[in-house]
């Protein structure tokens, strides 16, 4: 089968990381007889610099021509100033919202090769295997008014957290539907006590769930899913929450596996199937870390299972998606590791060898 893909590279070790995984996407493709059409693009820091604006209209065109987007990571240091005009995550935030991208998954699993190289004790993560519904295209990163301003007494600034129900409704249908097909509970994360929004978000939440009675909800304050992440991270399984408690928890969860290099996302604009062609972006959790740029030192891992989460969701090719995360957990349980999950005893890789290991046994 012919496959037409858009690839956007983006900043820091965005290159490096997509060219990994790409690799190993060939691999893949030879092993399966399956052809991928590549066609690159800019966004972010680098498009900013090259194009003017950190996602050019040529671009987002690509993308919607395309089966599905493997990015690879925004941000530069150049344009960390507040009062820069544009910034490199402007353009990322763009393409979730014109893509219709609403659905974030993140699944949070910890690799048994890898229990012993977190900060946890092992009898506290050993099993770990949850997954983030996140809505993505709503709420205080897109919310208006937002602005900066001054005032004779001093500057002050505003961010909305705006959400209507039918936002609300789409998500949480998502979260209920992997529910399904795991553990049959889902945890709605809002901060009820205090925000409307949130107030809103379990109302509506509470009314879906009528179309699933075969499901367990269950309501959580979004500071104690913070602490029962660290405390008890077995309990959980399928959560769902709203944008910015999403991203915040995430990256929080990640620590679970050991590092952010290990968090796959997929951001979709349907609900996800097994086999079935839903466009979406997939892209690494954590972001371009110029500081380890061109220095063969980051970690692809991330970036190989959002590009195996693509094939599986986008492509609907899912037995290649089980060998693309087959060959990632043999490469883990024969002692290969990156410098930010390096453990003693191990044989520590750079970039470019960790997605030459990956490559060879997903193709062969």
């Amino acid at each position: 089968m012919e496959f037409k893909l858009a690839v956007l590279p983006g900043d820091g070790i965005g290159p490096e990381i997509i060219e990994e995984a790409v690799k190993v996407l060939g691999a893949v493709g030879n092993r399966f007889g399956h052809g991928f059409n590549l066609n690159y693009g800019l966004v972010g820091g680098v498009a900013i610099e090259k194009e003017g604006t950190s996602l050019s209209i040529d671009t987002l065109k690509m993308c919607r021509r395309s089966d599905a987007v493997l990015l690879g990571a925004v941000g530069d240091p150049k344009y960390d100033d507040p009062q820069a005009p544009v910034h490199p995550e402007d353009g990322l935030l763009a393409l979730r919202k014109e893509l219709g991208l609403f659905a974030n998954l993140r699944p949070v699993t910890v690799y048994p090769s890898l229990i012993d190289n977190t900060n946890f004790k092992p009898e506290v993560i050993k099993g770990v295997d949850f997954i983030f519904v996140r809505e993505l295209t709503g709420g205080l990163y897109f919310g208006r008014p937002k602005r900066q301003w001054r005032t004779s007494r001093g500057r002050r600034a505003v961010d909305s957290m705006v959400y209507s129900e039918q936002e609300i409704e789409r998500i949480v249908r998502v979260g209920f539907g992997i529910a399904r097909t795991r553990k049959k509970k889902l945890i709605s994360v809002d901060k009820a006590n205090v925000l409307q929004s949130s107030r809103l978000w379990r109302q509506v939440t509470i009314e879906a769930s009528r179309d699933y009675p075969d499901i367990d909800l269950e309501h959580m304050l979004v500071d104690a899913c913070a602490m029962r992440i660290i405390q008890n991270p077995r309990y959980l399984d399928v959560l769902v929450t709203e944008n910015t408690f999403g991203d915040i928890l995430t990256d929080e969860a990640s620590m679970l596996g050991g590092s952010l290099g290990m968090l796959a996302s997929a951001s979709l604009a349907g609900v996800p199937k097994e086999g079935s062609r839903t466009l979406g972006m997939y892209e690494p959790s954590h972001g371009s870390a110029p500081r380890r740029a061109r220095q063969d030192m980051a970690n692809p891992i991330a970036t190989i299972i959002s590009m195996a989460m693509m094939l599986r969701y986008s492509l609907g090719l899912t037995e290649e998606a089980k060998k693309v995360e087959d060959a990632v957990e043999k490469v883990m349980e024969e002692g290969y590791r990156t410098y930010d999950i390096m453990g003693e005893g191990r044989t520590k890789v750079g970039t470019k060898k960790m997605g030459d290991l990956i490559a060879e046994r997903a193709g062969g």
